[in-house]
């Protein structure tokens, strides 16, 4: 944290770069200076040029002092601000969330759907991370062992879906696709996804597994399961389940093409999630 004391001796043209500790003598009173770590993901990290910042701001200053930040810095940015969404360690926030010293901030434009997973490497990359009900994995999806994990005699009804990658986009040939997610959150997010099926569709189980990582043509990024006793309540929670996990969930794809690439357009935030909201 930055104490800057202000008594008039000494001015500063910018207070970026200040090591913690630091104080500058100005005049009236105290500031406290916090320090955050912004991640960027999807075409914000594009637009911004790195995939983690970190900034200094006032002490007690809200989440949308952030986007001021870069809305004043890249005009672009500030275009793009009403259709984001922020998280404050790996939970989404409003834009009037009071921010701590230490505290990460997310920037996520609109999801899944959604760009490659190289550059961001200030966040940990493992093989496969796991909660109760959900998985995100960079190996191909054994769908044999999704089954055998979750099918149970009692069950009238197993539903599997897969998402795979097609072989065209935006009328051009598709040659593969990239997905990058921020991991923990949506690890997180999907587990609290599946554990709402279970409780508003009366399914007896689920399962929720995305790859990351390259894609070829024809392999599955998702694989949604859900057993129950009837197949209509397996019906419903499934597609609840994408339906839901392709706005809210932060994991993005890019598209390659023989031409380029692009990131592919994300579903919308709901209301509830954007950040200026």
């Amino acid at each position: 944290m930055l104490f800057l004391d202000y008594q008039g001796a000494l001015r500063a043209k910018s207070l970026s770069g200040l090591e913690p500790g630091h104080f500058l003598v100005l005049s009236s009173g105290m500031l406290i200076f916090m320090r955050i770590r912004v991640l960027l993901f999807g075409q914000l990290k594009d637009l911004i040029g790195r995939s983690e910042d970190q900034l200094e701001l006032q002490a007690g200053s809200p989440l949308s002092e952030v986007l001021s930040h870069y809305g004043r810095r890249i005009p672009r940015f500030e275009s793009l601000a009403g259709s984001i969404a922020c998280s404050v360690n790996q939970e989404y926030a409003s834009a009037t969330t009071v921010l701590n010293e230490g505290d990460e901030v997310g920037l996520l434009p609109p999801v899944s759907g959604g760009r490659d997973h190289s550059g961001n490497n200030s966040i940990k990359k493992t093989e496969s991370l796991r909660s109760e009900h959900c998985a995100i994995v960079r190996k191909v999806i054994d769908m044999q062992a999704i089954r055998a994990e979750i099918a149970h005699p009692e069950d009238g009804a197993l539903l599997v879906f897969e998402g795979v990658v097609r072989n065209n986009s935006r009328g051009r040939h598709t040659l593969y696709l990239d997905y990058e997610a921020y991991e923990a959150m949506a690890l997180s997010e999907m587990e609290k996804l599946s554990q709402a099926a279970l409780e508003c569709f009366k399914v007896r189980d689920v399962r929720v597994v995305h790859r990351l990582g390259k894609l070829e043509i024809g392999e599955t990024s998702i694989a949604i399961a859900v057993a129950s006793a009837h197949r209509a309540a397996a019906f419903d929670a499934c597609r609840w389940l994408i339906d839901t996990l392709k706005k809210t969930v932060p994991i993005w794809k890019k598209e390659h093409f023989e031409d380029g690439a692009v990131w592919a357009d994300g579903e919308p935030f709901p209301d509830g999630i954007k950040a200026q909201k």
